[in-house]
Parts: structure tokens; C-alpha cells; sequence
């Protein structure tokens, strides 16, 4: 038997169980998903930590400094500018202050109403 004929036979188990299972549409996952306890909370913490990262990166690029030279004016290390920017941590209100000011911008919060679901 050829050292490939395992192979084969695996593989073509695998095609036939990929072909009868069925996947969940993406959309309907979602909903499934935000419906646990405490999952809508954490999806909205990550989307304001997103768009502050977000934020922060224009005004870094704006001004043509690298994460490097934002995480020195700020007393950060590059990859932990590099994680914020990404959204990939909820910061303090001391961390963000830091990361404007080193920016020559000024840290805005407020609470605004709920957007339209519209």
C-alpha cells in the first residue's frame, strides 16, 4: 500500500463530516451571542476601547510620530501603545490622560444619549 493511501482515506473522511455539517450563519451567532449575561456590556466596553485606540492613532499619525515616540512622551512602552491603539485594553482615565497629554490634546469625557437603533 502506496504511503499515501492513509492519507487519502483521511482525507476524503474529512471532505464527506465538512459537507454534512452545517454551520451557523455569522448574523444569527451574533445575536446568540449578545444575548448571554453580561455580553452586551463587554461588547460595548471593547467598542469604546476600540474607537479611543482608534482616536489616538489618528492624532499619533497626524503629527508623524511613530507608537514609539508616542509611548516615550507618554512614560509607556511602544507595546503598550501598540495594545491600546488595537483596543486591546480598557484603559484608566490616568492612562488616557497620559496618552493626551503627551499628545498636546485634552482627555473629553461625557455621557451622551443612547444612539437610534434606526
Amino acid at each position: 500500500m502506496p504511503a499515501t493511501a492513509p492519507f487519502r482515506s483521511q482525507l476524503s473522511k474529512m471532505e464527506r463530516t465538512s459537507r454534512s455539517c452545517s454551520v451557523p450563519r455569522t448574523a444569527s451567532v451574533g445575536h446568540e451571542l449578545l444575548a448571554e449575561p453580561g455580553a452586551a456590556e463587554a461588547y460595548a466596553a471593547a467598542r469604546i476601547a476600540f474607537e479611543l485606540g482608534r482616536s489616538t492613532r489618528e492624532m499619533r499619525k497626524a503629527r508623524n510620530w511613530t507608537q514609539a515616540q508616542h509611548a516615550a512622551a507618554a512614560g509607556m512602552t511602544q507595546p503598550e501603545v501598540a495594545r491600546f491603539e488595537a483596543g486591546g485594553t480598557v484603559p484608566t482615565i490616568a492612562v488616557l490622560e497620559r496618552l493626551a497629554r503627551a499628545l498636546g490634546a485634552e482627555l473629553v469625557g461625557r455621557f451622551a444619549e443612547p444612539r437610534s437603533s434606526d
